[in-house]
């Protein structure tokens, strides 16, 4: 079943635990001890339960340098930033990142099939949002098109980090919507305490029957030699849903492909996933060296095509170095990342059109001793990549994908206003080889970004936070060279060769609260793009198969403005005997092409909402309360969408045992069993959101 042509566009648009600012000495050791092992995406310990060994030595306060190299608390970031660990992760990992993610402040989720869900943020996705595996480059081929699942399993991770906003300076110029940073721990940097440690974890039920387990070592041996080890294992059914398939609108235009309306059941919808990873490192009073290889496989139902389905499997390898005190420099650091990706679609179990991505990236930092009250640091980027597509729904050449780049982050402390500032030199090649979709061409481009923030405490409790950017963009090779049927999207996608360097200019502006018992913030932001990359419908295109007859789109460079507001606010009602906290959140997006006036399509409607948790002792219990609303505001050819209440409940008990502590929850989504359709997603209108469901699991810490 086709998704409805609707009009394209090639990108899409929590508070952390309150802890005291690291001392100069603390970040320090920050820097030299923690960031190293994940470049820009250093994570903070659990503590390990009592007589637990394999876990490091020393503890950690949690820091995030997703947005900042140097380590910093949440609150004293200029770039809006949040994390997603501990009990609530474990509550909420869900089959995809994207879904993961969803409703953390300022993300939605591509939501294309239960087996394949991007994270959206501030409207951006596709290759406009960076997918980071500790700290580098996934190189999967999920940036390419919606139907492609990310290659990151989130019941491997022991953290995500979510940037929001530009974020191209340390991550490349695409990374232009936000940043995603899983974190799992594969290569460790910390000499682990002799012995044996991990846990396991089992999960059961769901709206879509889902059968998980995971287990993890983690292995301290002499001499500083560390082991780490996991896999995991997840099936899935097809997504129960609370009604038709198809949304009322649909069916009021459009008859069913097969003549049967589906309901109850969301056909093609079922996933199995697995995969492992092994790693290791030595680890001394200077530095560490490791390396760890993983393996990661999935198949799942493209949902759009009743008889197809996909096969994905992943191998990557990644090398970690760091050393300390190296002449000028505080340490020196390295991480490397190569990916071989294989993606195939089977329609009804013959292979069809293969997808192939192959390449690495390499970064190469160094955090330079103080030059006066300047800290930062200095590093190079270097990505290559090959990407070819065969078969009949083949849409875009054979290419070869190079960048290199250079970039610098600084921090100055005058007091109570903080300083970071950034730039980043960048130069990118694409080059098409000749092929039936029209002959080779290289192109090269340069681009230069930059970004200046301020954080300015007003008091101990208030800070006022200002984040500006400027970030350029290569287009990519989809964007240039795409010409051919895109069934993911049912539209027949053409390129233009003649793209320019796409431009935009953001700001960010926060008041903050981080202490007492009201806490977190309130944002506004602005993101003004020039000759941003929309794929746009084209009369002028037209499919060459009478049969397909799919419309015709070209990618065409527009003006283009996103804007919208953030609340997030954790109020502390009861601390003693036991704790009772509220959350609420609020957030707006519009986005425009303000060379028409007309909204730009698949664009998050206003969602507000309440969280209201409890906790005594080892229990918890957790009630979520989301209102999405409809959203009108819609592209030419684009369906509204009718607003929903989300209603999601957990409660959990944590159990010490000998060797370690066990985590036990039953979470409860969608209790009102409402029908849901995810604005974001180009199926919306065929593939609505699950109904109510119950998943219970367990999870061992040893």
């Amino acid at each position: 079943m086709p998704a409805p042509a609707i009009p394209l566009v090639a990108a899409r648009g929590a508070r952390a635990p309150r802890r005291r600012a690291l001392s100069p000495l603390a970040r320090a050791v920050a820097v030299a001890t923690l960031v190293p092992a994940v470049p820009f995406g250093a994570y903070a310990q659990t503590p390990p339960p009592a007589g637990s060994a394999g876990r490091p030595a020393a503890q950690l306060a949690p820091v995030v340098v997703t947005a900042s190299p140097l380590g910093s608390d949440l609150l004293e970031l200029a770039a809006p930033a949040s994390v997603l660990e501990g009990e609530r992760l474990l509550e909420r990992r869900a089959p995809t990142l994207g879904a993961t993610l969803e409703g953390e402040p300022g993300v939605a989720s591509s939501g294309y099939a239960p087996g394949a869900a991007r994270p959206v943020i501030r409207g951006l996705d596709g290759e406009r949002v960076r997918i980071l595996s500790n700290g580098i480059q996934a190189l999967d081929a999920s940036g390419a098109s919606p139907d492609h699942a990310v290659a990151l399993e989130p019941l491997l991770a022991d953290r995500v980090e979510v940037v929001r906003g530009p974020a191209a300076v340390l991550y490349g110029a695409s990374a232009v919507g936000g940043v995603v940073n899983v974190v799992d721990g594969r290569i460790p940097a910390e000499a682990l305490r002799p012995g044996v440690g991990g846990q396991a974890e089992l999960r059961f039920g769901g709206n879509d029957r889902e059968r998980a387990g995971v287990g993890r070592l983690d292995l301290g041996l002499a001499g500083g030699l560390n082991l780490h080890l996991n896999a995991f294992r997840r099936d899935t059914d097809d997504l129960r849903i609370p009604g038709f398939a198809r949304s009322a609108r649909l069916r009021a235009t459009t008859p069913p492909a097969t003549g049967v309306e589906a309901s109850g059941v969301l056909p093609n919808s079922a996933t199995r996933t697995d995969g492992w990873t092994m790693g290791m490192s030595q680890t001394g009073a200077r530095g560490h060296l490791g390396a760890s290889i993983s393996q990661y496989s999935s198949l799942y139902g493209a949902v759009a095509e009743p008889e197809v389905r996909v096969r994905l499997d992943q191998t990557r390898i990644d090398l970690a170095g760091e050393r300390r005190s190296v002449g000028p420099f505080e340490a020196l650091r390295f991480r490397f990342g190569r990916t071989s990706y294989r993606h195939a679609e089977e329609d009804a179990g013959v292979a069809g059109t293969l997808f192939r991505n192959q390449g690495h990236d390499l970064r190469v930092e160094g955090v330079h001793a103080p030059i006066g009250g300047l800290r930062g640091v200095v590093g190079y980027q270097g990505t290559r990549f090959g990407f070819e597509a065969v078969g009949d729904e083949a849409f875009v050449p054979r290419t070869h994908n190079r960048a290199d780049a250079l970039f610098v982050f600084e921090e100055l402390r005058l007091g109570a206003l903080t300083l970071q500032a950034g730039g980043r030199l960048e130069r990118a090649s694409v080059e098409a080889f000749d092929s039936p979709l029209g002959p080779g061409q290289s192109r090269d481009f340069g681009t230069r970004s930059g970004s200046l923030g301020a954080i300015y405490g007003l008091s101990r409790e208030y800070a006022v936070a200002l984040n500006v950017s400027h970030t350029e963009r290569a287009p990519n090779y989809q964007e240039l060279y795409a010409n051919g049927p895109h069934l993911a999207t049912n539209a027949y996608e053409v390129g233009d060769r003649s793209l320019q360097t796409e431009k935009s200019n953001a700001i960010d502006l926060s008041l903050r609260k981080r202490a007492g018992r009201v806490t977190g913030s309130v944002g506004v932001f602005n993101n003004r793009f020039d000759r941003f990359v929309a794929l746009l419908p084209d009369a002028t295109v037209v499919d060459p198969d009478p049969a397909r007859a799919l419309p015709g789109y070209r990618y065409t460079p527009v003006a283009a403005e996103f804007r919208g507001a953030e609340a997030a606010v954790n109020i502390g009602l009861v601390e003693r005997p036991w704790r009772l906290a509220l959350d609420l959140r609020a957030e707006t997006l519009r986005a425009t092409n303000t060379d028409t006036g007309e909204p730009l399509p698949r664009i998050a409607p206003q969602r507000f909402g309440a969280g209201l948790s409890w906790s005594q002792g080892a229990a918890r219990a957790r009630l979520d309360v989301m209102r999405v609303q409809g959203q009108d505001r819609v592209a030419s050819g684009e369906l509204p969408t009718d607003g929903y209440t989300m209603v999601n409940a957990t409660v959990g008990w944590r159990a010490r045992l000998p060797i370690g502590s066990a985590d036990l929850f039953l979470r409860g989504v969608n209790l009102l069993d409402a029908e849901a359709r995810n604005h974001v997603s180009f199926l919306k209108d065929i593939a609505p959101m699950g109904r109510r469901g119950f998943v219970a699991g367990l999870r061992a810490l040893f």
